[in-house]
């Protein structure tokens, strides 16, 4: 079930359960912002919202934003997603349709500029949580639609198609400009983020690129290279509790998870959390 909320007379947030969609309106079209989930009707839920054409753009191919997709002939999406997002096609999630008749992908690039009369939208490209992740500038409004890189939850950084890396260099980014934003409006947890919390990010990652999250476990008696040799007994045993310490970007507590039947590492810190490969 969706629920709708008018954040103003031009911009909507569409509740799909775990995850969540924007509409903006400007005074000739109308961009929805990821279709959910388990919105397959997101185009006609947005089509009620407005009177003006709605265009829809992917903040990124996972599929808890591209559920409603298949009711679209053609979209925005950065070209590094596309491969994702068509093995997703490709599957049949997104329709029978869908499948026979591939959508057609328009590719956007950081820097472009969505007019959509009168409202300015530019677009980030912010690669780490996927390679063609993007955030969208609603630059008079300034407001930042962050996707996923940008939460007070859990942010997926576990997987082939992450990179902590790149996802620290897009956060200085992001950080460099937040003066250009007053409000982040993430797409998962809370709707609205302060923009500081890009640096608190930043801050995280860095820690985890520097291998502090191995040195605080190690510290603490867990050594998870040499459990991963040992078949992953002793580690699993190991985190089944919470293990804290401190960091450069404050205190961490981490434990083993299980998601989507793979097992990761939380590092959950105080104002956000990353969950990460065990030997990450």
């Amino acid at each position: 079930m969706t629920d709708i909320i008018k954040i103003n007379s031009n911009t909507w947030r569409i509740e799909d359960g775990f995850v969540r969609m924007f509409l903006l309106a400007g005074s000739e079209r109308a961009l929805l912002v990821d279709t959910g989930a388990t919105c397959p009707q997101a185009r006609s839920l947005a089509e009620s919202l407005t009177e003006l054409p709605v265009v829809l753009i992917n903040t990124h191919a996972d599929p808890d934003h591209i559920s409603g997709n298949g009711a679209f002939e053609e979209f925005l999406m950065h070209p590094a997603d596309e491969p994702f997002y068509r093995q997703i096609e490709a599957s049949g999630m997104l329709g029978q349709d869908a499948k026979d008749h591939p959508r057609r992908i328009v590719p956007v690039a950081d820097g472009d500029v969505i007019d959509l009369g009168g409202r300015p939208l530019e677009i980030i490209h912010i690669p780490g949580h996927t390679p063609g992740s993007v955030a969208i500038l609603d630059v008079n409004a300034r407001v930042l639609i962050s996707g996923d890189s940008v939460q007070t939850g859990d942010v997926y950084m576990f997987g082939p198609k992450r990179s902590v890396a790149d996802f620290a260099e897009s956060l200085a980014r992001l950080d460099a400009i937040k003066d250009r934003f007053d409000v982040i409006y993430p797409s998962h947890d809370a709707p609205e983020a302060a923009p500081d919390l890009t640096g608190k990010l930043l801050a995280a990652a860095k820690a985890v690129a520097g291998g502090e999250i191995q040195q605080g476990l190690k510290a603490a008696g867990v050594d998870i290279q040499q459990g991963l040799q040992d078949a992953g007994t002793a580690l699993a045993a190991a985190l089944t509790k919470t293990i804290r310490f401190g960091t450069s970007a404050g205190p961490c507590s981490c434990r083993r998870v299980n998601m989507h039947g793979t097992d990761v590492l939380l590092a959950k810190f105080e104002f956000a959390g990353l969950l990460l490969d065990l030997d990450q």
